[in-house]
């Protein structure tokens, strides 16, 4: 063989060696996260160009909202976006949530909004000294924060992410909550649902409750038995599936080790439209900004609180 003809079949050899390597690199599990990483990239793009020239969030057609705002800055923020430098029209998300207080006036304020709020400004760096001192008058005896069991648990994670301990009592006030299934209710004397035994898993795994804990892991089997063949999640037994309770399923999952439930992301995925939004379920795309906010943290693999 002549040293062109040489030349030429070492460079043919090198080429099929590099396009081998490439296919091998190419696997199932990478074409996976390529995908899911766009869709988190068309999640955001949606979320970030729903804010508005006062720094909030707002659905379609609607005006900027104080609740909307907090779950966008926590989906954005999970999806390691620096919400913080968020601005439209010169506001941030931060001066649009600083200058309309959870409460005013003789009007109460709602544990929940307070706790919200405390997540929100969190991942926004603001102080959240004052929050967490209204928080405090909604603590009772028994460890209860607010009215509700809800508002408990996210008492808790409000807790935890304004760097707060978490008083034993309210942990024992949770444990003994759950229901006789292993799972957990919005008030303490109502039926279990999916949103709230999630919601309870990474609470208490955030109040340092090991993942292998019985109360963990009643509470994953709770879960489990509600999933559907398509990978999705109803809030009830009886319910059909839908983004946000199959979304809180995976944070829960996450927050205790566990695997993700089989095609709960894609279930998820399915649900995505063309902009980027992802629907309540097939055929119901209501409050989309709301809904993707809320299923965003579970594409991005964050279970609350979110943590650095």
């Amino acid at each position: 063989m002549s040293a062109h003809g040489m030349r030429r079949w070492l460079g043919l050899i090198a080429a099929v060696a590099c396009a081998g390597a490439a296919l091998a690199a190419f696997t199932p599990e990478a074409a996976a996260a390529a995908s899911n990483k766009e869709a988190v990239a068309r999640a955001v793009e949606f979320l970030e160009n729903r804010q508005q020239s006062d720094g909030g969030f707002a659905e379609p057609e609607g005006r900027s909202d104080p609740t909307l705002t907090a779950w966008v800055v926590l989906a954005l923020d999970a999806a390691d976006v620096d919400v913080a430098r968020l601005r439209r029209g010169g506001a941030t998300p931060a001066h649009f949530l600083m200058r309309r207080p959870y409460c005013t006036g003789r009007q109460v304020c709602k544990a929940t909004d307070i706790e919200l709020r405390i997540l929100a400004l969190t991942s926004l760096g603001q102080d959240v000294a004052s929050p967490l001192a209204h928080l405090n008058e909604h603590h009772v005896a028994s460890g209860r924060i607010g009215p509700f069991l809800n508002s408990t648990i996210w008492g808790i994670l409000a807790l935890h992410a304004g760097g707060r301990p978490v008083p034993k009592a309210t942990v024992r006030f949770l444990k003994r909550h759950q229901h006789r299934s292993g799972g957990f209710s919005w008030h303490p004397s109502g039926a279990p649902d999916t949103n709230d035994t999630a919601a309870a898993i990474q609470a208490l795994r955030a109040a340092g409750v090991p993942a292998r804990a019985k109360v963990i892991r009643r509470a994953i089997r709770y879960l489990s038995k509600h999933r559907r063949e398509n990978g999705g999640f109803p809030l009830a037994a009886a319910g059909a599936p839908d983004t946000q309770s199959t979304a809180w399923v995976m944070q829960a999952f996450r927050a205790a080790g566990r695997k993700e439930p089989p095609r709960s992301r894609r279930y998820l995925k399915a649900q995505q439209q063309p902009d980027g939004s992802i629907r309540y379920r097939r055929g119901d795309a209501r409050s989309p900004v709301l809904v993707t906010a809320q299923a965003l943290p579970a594409l991005a693999g964050r279970p609350f609180p979110l943590s650095r």
